[in-house]
């Protein structure tokens, strides 16, 4: 593994050179490469040198004990010095094995979020309006932009289903693991006897397809454009701006409104578009993932479900990783930290344990 770090520390010294050279800084394409591969490597060479200077560090006290009297001082400091050390030592080695695992290409990408309510009725909706928000106060949280593209909204102030965009550094790596069914459990505010009900909304995180990640034949798509039906004015509701696309191959249909502009539209469907189709191609290539989008948002049904919000006891819980939080509603106000980075290390460790097991 040393190996392999001091090559990768040398790529790393030479693209540094590289990017201050001005021949690269002209070429902002090339150069903007070269400081995404820059920062890459350099958060796995900072923990390497952190390891190195560790190390060194513990030899050089351990022969000074072998040196020193037992009772000097600076034998006494020297010990203590080992100890912190070997504790220090295996969780800075831990984390330099995470940074070395092959990295998903779709990690830094921006995502296409979809939220739709499942089982439950309008108290459903509700919630999938709910969760929306929240993931929206996470992405501010984290300076992401995110733009909802398209919302089916109900009468009681809920959404059938949204369709968002959330744009910014490393959002997919944050997110991916949101996908799938979000339970909650509380009394409806219609519920007189003061029961309390479950509901299901699912929730997927698609990466953002670029145009040369997946080609689109346009003979291959059927456009049909019509007037608006939700706000937005006069104009929008008298002039045919939406727009929809479907992929005959596929079957995929994807509806988009929410611009005054047919033009505009048609971009933001076509983005989406790009991102389902990508889905598709990705789990072909990977026989552990379930066929279609069912692999990653189940049925919508109550006991299909990855985490569950409990209102009455102020409780959240994911299923996967078997952690529960008793602040429920700051996780409803974005504060997903706790559960993304606890997610993150579960399935990075189960990564490194299938890698170990594979070499």
């Amino acid at each position: 593994m040393f190996e392999k770090l001091a090559q990768i520390e040398k790529s790393y010294e030479e693209l540094t050179e590289q990017i201050s050279s001005p021949e690269f800084m002209s070429d902002m394409t090339a150069y903007a490469k070269l400081m995404k591969q820059h920062r890459s490597l350099g958060e796995i060479v900072e923990k390497y040198r952190e390891v190195k200077k560790l190390r060194e560090d513990l030899t050089g006290a351990k022969e000074l004990v072998e040196m020193a009297d037992a009772e000097d001082e600076m034998a006494q400091m020297a010990k203590a010095e080992i100890d912190e050390i070997e504790a220090k030592l295996p969780v800075i080695e831990e984390e330099l094995k995470f940074l070395l695992l092959p990295k998903d290409p779709n990690d830094e990408k921006n995502v296409i979020l979809e939220i739709r309510a499942g089982t439950g009725g309008d108290e459903a909706t509700l919630f999938a309006a709910e969760i929306l928000r929240m993931y929206a106060r996470y992405a501010e949280r984290r300076g992401w932009k995110m733009e909802v593209m398209e919302a089916a909204d109900t009468g009681v102030g809920g959404i059938k289903e949204a369709i968002a965009m959330i744009e910014g550094d490393n959002v997919y790596s944050s997110l991916r693991y949101e996908s799938g069914v979000h339970r909650v459990q509380r009394v409806p505010q219609t519920e007189a006897s003061g029961r309390i009900h479950t509901s299901a909304i699912t929730v997927a995180v698609l990466p953002e397809a670029e145009e040369v990640d997946i080609q689109i034949n346009q003979n291959d798509l059927r456009v049909d454009t019509f007037c608006s039906s939700g706000p937005g004015g006069q104009s929008v509701n008298t002039t045919y701006s939406a727009v929809r696309i479907t992929h005959m191959p596929t079957g995929l249909v994807v509806s988009m409104q929410d611009e005054k502009s047919q033009i505009k539209n048609r971009e933001k469907a076509m983005r989406v578009l790009r991102a389902r189709l990508q889905e598709i191609e990705e789990q072909k290539q990977h026989d552990a993932l379930a066929s279609e989008r069912k692999s990653m948002v189940g049925s919508g049904d109550r006991s299909e479900k990855i985490r569950t919000y409990n209102f009455k006891e102020n409780r959240v819980t994911d299923h996967r990783i078997g952690m529960t939080v008793y602040q429920l509603d700051l996780v409803m106000e974005g504060q997903l930290d706790e559960f993304i980075e606890g997610l993150r290390t579960h399935f990075q460790t189960e990564k490194l344990k299938a890698e170990t097991a594979g070499s």
